[in-house]
């Protein structure tokens, strides 16, 4: 397959060259770029030198509409004008960005402060969930992967909601990231004497994630419901974590609540469900597409704390996105992704 990254320059876009690099299935990458044009690749990231040494190419209509897949790993608000033109042309799209996760257009509006995507566009584009929406993206032409926090809290909490295993009225949602989900774009909050033994919270209330988390929830389960979720900005590279904190149905026991997430991700390679507490976290999963899972009930308080650890730029981004390309090419969903987390 020959394949096309819009946006090849940023973290995301680094990873997808990463793990294509490495796919059995990839003839050929092609990079794209709004604003630089002719340089080579390798020159802005030596660590590609002799791997990645192509110059990277304008935003080509005629050449995108030759490939087999493209993947836009850009800002929010560039896809939505971007990819519309491109649907049904030939190339499977998958957008890394938010532009088309939101069904509702005044939402996107609301929580993005951008100008939505075309109506007709986000009703044909399909939530890249890999593990639970695989039937449809297999059919789909416009992949809209999903957020990095909305990943690891979705996987981890999913299955007990939709079991009626725990109360989804009152979800509170903690989540810590590092500082590559805020791109490479620097800003004073990810400054290093800023970030450096620093520990802070951002987007009070207001993260873009919470209506995306909602919206999934209702799409999956057939729940509607309201969540508090507050997002951390941790001094480390990579790596997610979301706590979530909800009460138990009366009579519901800590081995059905792990039972549950075994059942649903039996089948699935790259969710992990770990019963001890101390083999959670994020060196974990680093540099990898799993998702480690953790639940604990505390029958004091009747209440599970429900834990979902990823890597933001592969299974929260780069990863996810091969994975979903993988479902949509009947290929193992595996290939190109067997990596092994890089733990130290």
């Amino acid at each position: 397959m020959k394949v096309g990254i819009i946006g090849a320059t940023g973290y995301g876009g680094l990873e997808l060259i990463r793990f294509l690099h490495n796919h059995q299935e990839i003839e050929k990458i092609e990079l794209f770029t709004s604003s630089e044009e002719g340089a080579i690749f390798s020159t802005k990231f030596s660590h590609l030198t002799g791997i990645t040494d192509r110059p990277l190419q304008k935003i080509d209509e005629a050449i995108l509409q030759s490939l087999d897949v493209i993947f836009a790993s850009t800002p929010s608000g560039v896809t939505s004008s971007l990819l519309p033109p491109l649907m049904y042309k030939g190339p499977k799209l998958i957008d890394l960005s938010g532009d088309f996760r939101l069904k509702d257009r005044a939402s996107f509006e609301h929580w993005y402060k951008k100008t939505p995507a075309p109506q007709e566009t986000i009703e044909q584009s399909v939530y890249g969930l890999s593990e639970w929406n695989e039937q449809k993206i297999a059919e789909a032409h416009l992949i809209a992967n999903p957020g990095c926090y909305p990943t690891a809290v979705l996987l981890s909490i999913l299955p007990l909601i939709k079991e009626n295993l725990i109360d989804p009225s009152f979800l509170v949602i903690d989540a810590k990231s590092g500082v590559s989900g805020a791109g490479n774009k620097p800003t004073q909050a990810t400054h290093y004497s800023e970030t450096n033994e620093n520990f802070s919270i951002y987007k009070i209330n207001e993260h873009q994630h919470i209506p995306e988390i909602e919206q999934a929830i209702a799409m999956f389960t057939n729940v509607e419901t309201k969540i508090s979720f507050n997002t951390h900005l941790v001094p480390m590279t990579r790596g997610i974590l979301t706590t979530s904190y909800a009460a138990v149905q009366p009579g519901v026991t800590q081995v059905q609540l792990i039972e549950c997430l075994q059942a649903t991700y039996a089948k699935h390679p790259f969710v992990r469900v770990v019963e001890q507490a101390s083999s959670i976290g994020t060196n974990r999963v680093k540099g990898s597409n799993f998702c480690d899972i953790y639940v604990q009930l505390d029958e004091r308080t009747n209440r599970a704390t429900i834990i979902g650890v990823i890597d933001n730029l592969v299974k929260g981004a780069a990863g996810q996105a091969i994975q979903n390309m993988n479902i949509q090419m009947n290929l193992p969903q595996t290939m190109g992704l067997q990596t092994v987390p890089l733990f130290i």
